[in-house]
């Protein structure tokens, strides 16, 4: 399953380091994090989409306090 959704984040390298990150978590197919549209793009196993949702906008946040995700 892909969704995309509206998202906060300061930087392009920020971004950058957000994406990289949650691509590496367990059942992520893709992910995308847009600095300069604001947007956040995850393709996940749809079975378990909102949990694996729910802990990518955490990741996020370790790495970037301001990622926020409006869901």
């Amino acid at each position: 399953m892909k969704k995309k959704f509206k998202c906060e984040i300061d930087c392009a390298n920020c971004a950058a380091k957000v994406e990289d990150a949650i691509k590496k978590m367990d059942g992520v197919i893709d992910a995308k994090v847009n600095f300069m549209m604001q947007k956040y793009t995850l393709e996940a196993d749809e079975a378990r989409f909102d949990e694996i949702l729910k802990e990518s906008v955490l990741v996020g946040r370790k790495i970037e306090p301001g990622f926020s995700v409006e869901l």
